[in-house]
């Protein structure tokens, strides 16, 4: 470990100070004991996540502890080398749901428990955490599901109970999801995105887009954004909103939704230059059953309307959106 520890210093000394900090709060993140998250005093609007030193005791603490260690550490478990399956591309769920799944607009899980089972229009039926949790494996970590009475299942479904134990069931948690953000009013240009993202981005994720590990067999410490070992093309982030929205709220490291780093359009031209680059294809013919319900920006036929799948992945859609309203 002290070898890999040195390999990351000297990284982070080349590109300056700010990066070392932020690879050493993310090391302590990575290592330390589950204990309390911080609480940001400026979300109080927000939903707050329980603090983990109310997780209680026994056999039921266990499991909601396995399954809070599966999200942020979910390549220990199923990655490559993972000790219970190696069947995903070595990203943690929580690359994705940052701060396991706690952060305000970080895709938290806070409204989990509240809203499932629900109707979702991408498999045109009524969906359990079950089937939630498994379409996250297949399509963001490109992976295999699992049992759904296997103890990763369950523990995994455990925590996402505890953590909205007070949200009342039917309700929204605030802060849950991505945050609003209007269309872009032209399209998202990838070579503008490409010059952003290299001003920006690649500090921790790498001009090749192939992300940071600890070591060379270890986990991320910044994910991959593209390449064989990146969410697939059935992912919910190939969404160019998507995206663009989780980029404007989280990132670069240090940003929160009360103090953006990067501005609504950056994001958008970000979003389509990460998106223009090559990642596994994965395709689910089931998808969308009525095209009707298909977001405008999915990227893929058929559609209800004659837009071209170029205008549907990078805009602009104004027009569509007028469409789909009338």
């Amino acid at each position: 470990m002290a070898n890999s520890g040195g390999r990351l210093l000297t990284t982070a000394l080349i590109v300056g100070g700010c990066v070392l900090i932020g690879i050493v709060a993310m090391l302590m993140v990575y290592h330390e004991p589950i204990k309390s998250e911080k609480k940001n005093p400026m979300a109080r609007n927000f939903w707050i996540a329980p603090d983990t030193s109310q997780i209680p005791k026994g056999p039921e603490g266990q499991l909601i502890r396995y399954g809070r260690d599966l999200i942020a550490r979910t390549s220990y478990y199923l990655g490559p080398n993972g000790t219970v399956s190696k069947t995903t591309n070595g990203m943690n769920c929580q690359n994705c749901h940052l701060d396991a799944g706690t952060r305000p607009f970080g895709n938290n899980y806070g409204s989990v428990a509240s809203l499932y089972p629900k109707f979702r229009a991408r498999s045109g039926g009524l969906e359990s955490i079950e089937k939630r949790v498994n379409d996250c494996l297949m399509r963001s970590l490109n992976g295999e599901p699992i049992d759904s009475m296997s103890a990763e299942m369950r523990g995994m479904i455990a925590y996402f109970n505890w953590l909205g134990k007070d949200v009342p069931k039917g309700q929204t948690a605030a802060g849950s999801g991505l945050k609003p953000m209007a269309w872009l009013d032209r399209a998202a240009e990838p070579t503008k995105g490409k010059r952003l993202y290299l001003q920006k981005c690649q500090v921790c994720h790498g001009n090749d887009g192939m992300g940071l590990k600890i070591s060379e067999k270890g986990p991320y410490i910044y994910p991959p954004l593209w390449g064989e070992h990146s969410f697939t093309t059935a992912a919910g982030l190939f969404r160019i909103s998507n995206f663009a929205r989780y980029t404007q709220t989280n990132m670069p490291f240090g940003a929160t939704t009360e103090k953006p780093i990067l501005t609504e359009e950056q994001s958008w031209d970000i979003a389509a230059f990460v998106l223009s680059q090559p990642r596994p294809e994965k395709k689910f013919s089931q998808d969308w059953p009525n095209i009707l319900l298909k977001p405008i920006d999915y990227p893929f036929g058929p559609y209800a309307d004659n837009y071209p799948e170029t205008q549907h992945k990078y805009g602009p859609f104004g027009d569509m959106v007028k469409e789909e309203k009338r």
